[in-house]
């Protein structure tokens, strides 16, 4: 601790899941438009709107998860059209208990906050802030790249056998 100043607690705050993200507004010809589901990405769907999504809005940012990689949380970061998608490491739910303790405590409230009795913390979290953000639009074209229905209902273990679109910019 340097002067007062906690650097673990600075660190864990930090984390993409534990990142407060702005609330939905619209103020001086600036519009933040928050998006949050339960349901997963479609791993190819949402990496054919990947352009569409970045330049959408001047700044995007949040967290967000893949059905074909249903453990890893991952940290959506976009300014000016570029995009830079990384692993943040698992979600909470995908940890066994003992682990847990392991973890910062502002790191497992935040997974209370996001918890689903079937999913955990796992959740889309994205925020996208821009002078004329078409909301509308915006809404539609992430719906679009959430597995449909049957998808869904087809489980998990199907969707970890989709094509696996985001290993290229994930390097895995």
């Amino acid at each position: 601790m340097l002067a007062g100043f906690d650097a673990g607690s600075a660190a864990a705050a930090q984390h993409p899941a534990c990142a407060r993200l702005p609330a939905q507004a619209d103020a001086h010809g600036v519009s933040t438009f928050v998006w949050r589901r339960r349901r997963p990405f479609h791993p190819e769907r949402l990496y054919a709107a990947l352009e569409d999504l970045t330049c959408a809005a001047a700044r995007s940012r949040g967290r967000f998860w893949l059905a074909d990689k249903p453990d890893v949380l991952l940290h959506w970061d976009a300014a000016g059209g570029a995009l830079c998608v990384e692993s943040a490491g698992p979600w909470l739910a995908s940890l066994p208990d003992a682990a847990w303790d392991l973890l910062p405590a502002v790191r497992r409230a935040a997974a209370a906050l996001d918890w689903h009795p079937e999913h955990g913390d796992r959740c889309q979290h994205l925020v996208f802030t821009s002078p004329g953000l078409d909301h509308d639009g915006l809404a539609r074209l992430l719906e679009s790249c959430l597995l449909t229905d049957a998808e869904y209902a087809a489980g998990r273990a199907a969707w970890k056998r989709l094509p696996p679109a985001f290993d290229t910019l994930l390097e895995v």
